[in-house]
């Protein structure tokens, strides 16, 4: 949906978070279930020699980058970036495993612990997702949004939620943007003390205006965050510490794409699937 929107100038087969069967590789994968990070890396460039792949400066990004992506019937990765789904992980569950690595990517950006104050703004899927994986850490958590129902999914798992109403200013420790918009960013920088960490999860679509004097006199450390480690993302479903049924709404055809797409960017919809055959 970012895409459409103009963040990125793709053109190509899109999608990035799936669950496929391999049909031509090592023999031991060949039939298993496989999610697959979307970096795939030359393995030449300074970065790779480094150990950050993500940042491969040769890099394609499966359907966001120079790589055809997973609304298609084949897509092909390199053999490193695939991760077995084990056989107690549904299908619909581990499409979620490239999210929730990226919201996983936070913690090993930035340290957050049981005395720290931390914000999530928004409670779209991204929200959701940030919001959980970050309460596993015990920390002092509240999550913001605009939608009571979103909202009372976190309820229901022990989250601390509101309105940006309720957020006191220059009181927090850690703030996480998840919706992508100026008043998420505004509003995230608003509720962070002098010396605080602001993570930016959401990409934006054109530029964002900001107040960088109030960065400046606040020490504000600014983190952009993107993609994430999918074996931890992978346990975190295997031990069902992390929810995601409540997310999914709608399931499709691949032949029904289009009417897909036009549920995805209704008001309020959080996850929907593609079915790509009756193996997937």
């Amino acid at each position: 949906l970012e895409l459409i929107r103009g963040y990125y100038p793709y053109t190509g087969v899109l999608g990035h978070e799936f669950v496929g069967m391999v049909e031509q590789g090592p023999a031991d994968l060949q039939g298993k279930r496989i999610v697959g990070s979307i970096n795939a890396a030359c393995g030449n460039c300074d970065y790779c020699d480094r150990g950050i792949p993500s940042h491969c400066a040769n890099r394609t990004v499966l359907g966001i980058v120079n790589r055809h992506g997973a609304f298609a019937e084949y897509l092909c990765l390199p053999i490193e970036n695939l991760h077995p789904i084990p056989d107690s992980i549904p299908t619909d569950v581990a499409t979620f495993v490239e999210p929730i690595a990226a919201a996983l990517e936070i913690q090993e950006q930035i340290s957050i612990t049981p005395n720290d104050r931390v914000i999530v703004i928004g409670d779209g899927k991204l929200g959701q997702l940030v919001a959980q994986t970050i309460a596993l850490t015990g920390c002092d958590l509240l999550a913001i949004g605009r939608h009571q129902a979103k909202l009372a999914q976190l309820q229901a798992r022990g989250i601390k939620t509101g309105f940006v109403d309720d957020i006191h200013a220059r009181s927090f420790d850690i703030a996480v943007e998840c919706t992508g918009n100026p008043d998420g960013f505004a509003t995230a920088l608003s509720a962070l003390r002098p010396r605080s960490k602001l993570v930016l999860k959401s990409t934006y679509a054109g530029n964002l205006s900001l107040d960088a004097s109030a960065i400046v006199v606040d020490e504000i450390t600014i983190v952009g965050s993107r993609c994430g480690p999918f074996a931890p993302a992978i346990e975190l479903l295997a031990q069902h510490k992390i929810d995601v049924v409540p997310l999914i709404q709608g399931h499709y055809a691949l032949s029904e794409g289009l009417t897909a797409f036009k549920h995805a960017q209704q008001r309020g919809v959080m996850k929907i699937l593609l079915e790509t055959s009756s193996a997937s």
